[in-house]
């Protein structure tokens, strides 16, 4: 999937509507956990044995500009995260394309992602809400490196709003397949284990 065309009109107001109106009936969306006023539910996505993740809940003296700052600012990122090898931003084909490398712990290869996003303000239902859309994506100007495992299924959405007073209402659907040989039970484990 090349980077022209980016996100539709369509997805940025998917994700405002998920904010207002979570949508989880009619899915498998299961409850994981529920803890200082962030609930994380799961999906099985049945083709890959991994889970989509919803993320929702308000997130107390922090704007919705600062979040959206903070998410978007890769130099920032590579101060806290301590699993990044690589992360920078590079204009191809007209469009700005993020390479991410994250280390992982031996055995296992490190992992690659090629990504496009994008963030926009909308109005949305007489709400401000900032929105930003991430998926996987294949440009020439970033080949797979020996050794690493190129990420080739990511998606992620973000959407924020004031809460009323200092804070964020915040809304989050996540999906990666970390590719390779890690069994999709262990990378679930993982996953659980970091939430709790």
């Amino acid at each position: 999937m090349g980077a022209a065309g980016c996100f539709s009109e369509e997805q940025f107001r998917e994700a405002c509507a998920e904010l207002q109106h979570p949508s989880l009936s009619g899915a498998k969306w299961e409850l994981l956990v529920e803890t200082l006023g962030i609930s994380i539910y799961r999906q099985l996505d049945q083709q890959t044995g991994l889970y989509e993740y919803k993320v929702f809940g308000v997130l107390e003296d922090c704007s919705p500009e600062l979040l959206a700052d903070v998410y978007m600012d890769l130099d920032y990122r590579k101060q806290w995260d301590e699993y990044v090898k690589e992360l920078y931003e590079k204009e191809c084909n007209g469009e700005a394309v993020v390479y991410w490398e994250v280390k992982y712990p031996f055995p296992m290869s490190n992992r690659d992602y090629v990504y496009v996003r994008q963030r926009r303000e909308l109005d949305f239902e007489g709400k401000k809400v900032l929105v930003i859309l991430a998926r996987s994506t294949s440009v020439l100007q970033f080949p797979e490196k020996s050794g690493v495992i190129r990420v080739k299924q990511y998606k992620q959405s973000l959407a924020i709003q004031s809460d009323g007073k200092k804070g964020s209402k915040v809304f989050m659907c996540y999906f990666d397949n970390p590719g390779g040989q890690i069994p999709s039970w262990l990378i679930n484990w993982a996953a659980k284990r970091l939430e709790s």
